[in-house]
């Protein structure tokens, strides 16, 4: 199957040109269901990028859709500021019961605002107060947001160029293996905080992505990030893992900083958190931080009932059990072992795979041949998009939800995408 692209003038025309992904995927979708799209034209797409990380329980997912409608049709609250309602009081319970407690996490929960980079922010803003320091210290390649001081942490020189004004108060520093391993962890770090007249000031804190989405699937390991803590501890910085993309069972566990046995200060979550792709995030943090004011840090939106709802309905009936991590990983590994047939197949192109979980990768010695593969992928009916700070890697988010059929056809079409290219 190849897909002829509609016309689209009423969004060339109206629309601002910052749209982005409508111009990866030239079609106008219609409805979607689990895993799969239909444009207005009938055409189905396998979506293998899940709203950037925000289905991870796949689109219109009947369990969460049922909740919801039958709070809207009792006329449950919609629009709530932070108020305290019965769809708030049924989120906190469960997420507390689900996913906390079981975890012996003692995180206060904090709703700063439906996206994000609200998250980030409320988080930067926190740590500052708590330690009354403006520097925070982030890695290369991070991305944490695109407002300005989600911006400042991050490594995207055409994201950062956006802000049009300095971005200050941060600092960045080498990522696990960004110096392919010739320099010890955190060597110029360590040196850096000892030196007196080394230029950082001592940090609040440490924002990090146990795996960088948008910076192209650069995975941390786990004694990378357990000696990152035991930094933080020793100098007295907080530390705040930003689980945005990689939270929510992406990686297998909820927290994608399970694997490695560490408990941050402060976690960022949104995305996922609510489910069903309904604008919804998190500030998590240790309860001797929570030195908020009243009213200190607020938004109009940060109480979205309907995200409660759904976002209760979610951790009930996938994260109950234990089961959605094993299946994770099961799929994780099924779409692995496809990733390394695929660069064995075409090893003269310099592929590579990596990735944790359901968040997979192919990165590529010709930085231009992955914007490539996913426009072919495209016509033959399959969503998947680049990232990297040269778009020179194919990133792969299904839904956790994905059947190992649908994973396997995605699949079969990414490797015909690939030969079609080369």
């Amino acid at each position: 199957m190849t897909i002829t692209p509609p016309a689209l003038s009423v969004f060339e025309t109206l629309e601002s040109e910052v749209r982005s992904y409508c111009r990866s995927w030239p079609a106008v979708f219609d409805r979607a269901q689990g895993a799969r799209l239909t444009d207005e034209d009938g055409h189905s797409y396998l979506d293998f990028f899940a709203g950037a990380g925000s289905l991870n329980y796949g689109h219109n997912n009947p369990v969460l859709k049922r909740a919801l409608i039958d709070y809207i049709e009792r006329d449950g609250i919609t629009h709530g500021l932070d108020m305290a309602t019965t769809a708030k009081r049924a989120f906190l319970e469960t997420f507390h019961n689900v996913v906390l407690r079981p975890r012996d996490l003692p995180y206060k929960v904090m709703f700063p605002g439906p996206t994000g980079t609200n998250a980030v922010e409320a988080a930067l803003k926190l740590a500052r107060k708590v330690k009354g320091r403006e520097s925070i210290v982030s890695f290369t390649n991070a991305f944490h947001g695109m407002s300005l001081g989600s911006l400042a942490v991050t490594g995207n020189a055409f994201k950062r160029a956006g802000a049009g004004i300095p971005l200050v108060h941060g600092t960045p520093m080498p990522f696990d293996n960004y110096l392919d391993g010739r320099v010890p962890d955190f060597l110029w770090f360590e040196r850096l905080l000892e030196d007196q007249g080394s230029g950082l000031n001592q940090p609040a804190a440490v924002i990090v992505e146990t795996v960088q989405g948008e910076g192209g699937i650069n995975v941390a390991r786990p004694e990378w990030l357990r000696a990152l803590a035991d930094l933080c501890r020793r100098r007295d910085m907080l530390l705040i893992v930003d689980d945005i993309q990689m939270g929510c069972g992406r990686t297998g566990a909820f927290f994608s900083f399970e694997e490695a046995g560490i408990t941050p200060d402060i976690v960022t979550l949104s995305k996922s958190i609510s489910g069903y792709g309904l604008p919804m995030s998190l500030c998590l943090f240790n309860p001797e931080l929570d030195i908020w004011g009243p009213g200190e840090h607020n938004g109009t939106f940060r109480g979205n009932n309907p995200a409660f709802v759904t976002a209760a309905a979610a951790l009930d009936a996938y994260w109950a059990d234990g089961q959605m991590e094993k299946q994770t990983l099961a799929r994780g590994e099924q779409v692995e072992q496809a990733l390394l047939a695929i660069c064995d197949e075409h090893a003269r192109l310099g592929a590579q795979s990596r990735g944790r979980g359901l968040v997979q990768a192919l990165e590529f010695t010709d930085v231009s041949r992955a914007a490539a593969v996913c426009a072919r992928a495209f016509e033959l009916g399959l969503l998947v998009e680049t990232s990297g700070p040269r778009s020179e890697v194919v990133k792969l988010l299904p839904p956790l939800t994905i059947t190992p059929e649908e994973l396997d056809e995605g699949l079969l079409t990414l490797a015909r995408a690939i030969r079609d290219t080369a």
